[in-house]
């Protein structure tokens, strides 16, 4: 317990200090300023070229290439890790520490965090290879062997950060992905339906089971009909909430900008409670700066590094500016939070901030609104799960190869178990930034390195793309990979 103590305390708060906001954040920037703020300039065309063209065979089709996903079905197994209790425990939870201004932060990470997440994308697609069954193998352990590595005098430097990346990944699958979820699920359905903890456990225990074992098809199959089902549910539940109390929508977002800036009594006069809660939340919801969702991305059916990309531009918008802003409003406009203030009401103050949302709903659908953000929360946090298995399970088998990935899958699943009786919430929560945190360090020294490779993928692409102009396409630092990509769109 001491040494979970440490993780959660000590190491959280130096990770989510400045120290972590300053490297995400200015990673951001200069990932933004570098490819000419592409998230604005490209902005039709990258909407366009993700939800826009859903419905495009080479999109949204499913592939017999062995390993491989369409691009809908690894956004939706990567929205499947990020849209999930962050978007609305970690919202609420933001909200009742650091104020309605910790929204603005959000808001503000997942802007730059867009380009960040868009580098990692480009580059895993650029460095991914194939492992010996044929599959798709790629993520920020590959981009900083075969990327970092390949620089001089950077070979050990490269090995070393790939090796601790993938050992942090596999710790954050088990809080990120597994504690926080498994946790938040039973607590929420505890509250709802009066489901004792460890029956919830055991039924998630087995459904995990079932798909996660199944590997990355499976995986996907579930998750690319889950995610915009729970997505739409949600977001429809939060706009009749919106709507009804749309006069005041003025004074929530006035609060938002207000104490993005100032004090307010409850933070103890600090304004960089706001910030630090609006960081840390909104990286837990999006993942944007930590390699996670890369690994997925890499397993696409896509053969231009960009296009994936754009993927991770959207995912970052959806997951964020989206379904975290309906949060913020649900919450807002519920009567939590005295919005003159910024603090959480008397009566709910000592409320468990995981029910904060459902306390919302409830105020504005009766006990339905519970039951609602009940099963909202059991859709979201176990596709997060899924999700999440697929990360750890390609980590561990980047260390320690594919014949023991089976003991990671049971080590996995048997933690739901355990993860669902667990009665201290702050626990679960405090160990997943941490674990966060430390992914993103290795991760982003890879993307800096890099980014002068990213910004030539993306002038190479908009180079053909905007400028009509007859250069050679940039698809793999592999020359048997780029040959074959070139002939498979030549043949298309």
């Amino acid at each position: 317990m001491k040494i979970l103590e440490f993780i959660a305390g000590d190491l959280n708060d130096f990770i989510w200090g400045w120290f972590g906001i300053t490297i995400l954040l200015g990673t951001g920037i200069l990932m933004t300023v570098l490819t000419k703020f592409f998230q604005i300039t490209h902005f039709g065309h990258w909407m366009k070229s993700t939800v826009g063209g859903i419905f495009h065979k080479n999109v949204s089709s499913h592939t017999d290439e062995k390993g491989t996903i369409s691009q809908f079905q690894a956004l939706c197994t990567a929205l499947a890790a990020t849209v999930g209790t962050g978007n609305i425990a970690g919202v609420a939870g933001a909200i009742a520490v650091g104020g309605p201004g910790a929204v603005f932060w959000m808001w503000l990470s997942a802007f730059f965090g867009m380009m960040t997440n868009y580098s990692e994308n480009v580059l895993g697609i650029y460095y991914r290879r194939r492992d010996k069954n044929g599959e798709w193998a790629g993520g920020a352990m590959y981009y900083l062997t075969d990327g970092l590595g390949a620089k001089k005098g950077m070979k050990a430097v490269g090995r070393v950060l790939a090796v601790l990346f993938s050992c942090f990944a596999i710790l954050a699958s088990f809080g990120i992905g597994n504690l926080a979820q498994a946790n938040t699920i039973a607590g929420n359905m505890q509250a709802a339906f009066s489901i004792p903890r460890w029956v919830t456990g055991a039924v998630l225990l087995i459904l995990a089971a079932l798909v996660i074992i199944g590997g990355i098809k499976r995986i996907a199959a579930v998750t690319e009909k889950l995610v915009p089902f729970m997505s739409v549910i949600y977001i429809l539940g939060a706009l009749v909430i919106m709507f009804t109390h749309i006069d005041l929508l003025g004074q929530i977002f006035g609060a938002i900008f207000k104490y993005a800036f100032t004090a307010r009594a409850a933070a103890g006069g600090a304004v960089g409670t706001a910030i630090k809660m609006g960081f840390k939340r909104g990286i837990f919801s999006n993942e944007a700066g930590l390699g996670s969702s890369v690994m997925v991305h890499s397993a696409s059916n896509v053969k231009e590094p960009v296009h994936q990309g754009l993927w991770g531009i959207f995912e970052v918008f959806f997951d964020t500016i989206i379904i975290c802003t309906m949060t913020a409003i649900v919450v807002l406009s519920s009567g939590v939070l005295d919005l003159s203030s910024g603090d959480v009401v008397a009566q709910f103050a000592d409320m468990d901030k995981n029910t904060l949302v459902a306390q919302a709903f409830t105020n504005n659908f009766g006990a339905f609104g519970g039951m609602f953000v009940a099963v909202a929360v059991l859709l979201f946090a176990f596709s997060t799960v899924l999700g999440w298995s697929l990360y750890g399970t390609r980590s561990w088998i980047y260390l320690f190869g594919e014949k023991s990935a089976i003991g990671y899958k049971v080590v996995f699943v048997g933690i739901i178990f355990v993860s669902s009786i667990l009665m201290n919430v702050d626990l679960p929560w405090n160990i997943s930034d941490t674990f966060n945190g430390l992914m993103m360090v290795p991760n982003l020294i890879g993307v800096v390195a890099l980014s002068p490779l990213v910004v030539k993928i993306t002038k190479n692409y908009a180079d053909r793309k905007f400028g009509n102009k007859a250069v050679k396409p940039m698809y793999s630092v592999f020359p048997d990979l780029q040959k074959a990509a070139e002939e498979a769109i030549d043949e298309a």
